[in-house]
């Protein structure tokens, strides 16, 4: 069973910069697609970011795109999400996801969650 654990959520005002974090049980190597998806109050959950290692490579929600950056790290088997310049519409709970294979940024395709690192951007 893959067990996906998220760190690094908190609070920063507007315009400040988190790092999350997410430790894979297993190495994200590239038969893997490892993601970043966020939900707030009243709202879909929705996709931010995604790195495999097929064609798609690195994918961006258009509204992060500039903003947000994903790597991982083969040896440390962790995913991390680099976000700056953040604003209040970027707060939510945001989910680390798996799914083997190349797959979109779309929810319906992972089925491997953990349980999310809440993000809080003050005006």
């Amino acid at each position: 069973q893959v067990q996906l654990v998220e760190s690094g959520g908190g609070s920063v005002e507007a315009g400040g910069s988190l790092n999350l974090s997410c430790a894979v049980s297993v190495v994200p190597d590239n038969t893997w697609t490892m993601a970043w998806f966020r939900q707030s109050p009243g709202k879909e959950r929705e996709g931010v970011a995604s790195i495999d290692g097929g064609f798609r490579g690195a994918l961006f929600a258009g509204s992060v795109k500039g903003q947000f950056t994903i790597s991982k790290d083969i040896n440390k088997k962790t995913v991390d999400l680099q976000m700056s310049n953040l604003k209040p519409e970027d707060a939510g709970m945001y989910y680390c996801a798996a799914s083997q294979g190349s797959v979109p940024l779309l929810r319906r395709w992972y089925d491997i969650w953990g349980q999310g690192a809440q993000v809080t951007v003050s005006s």
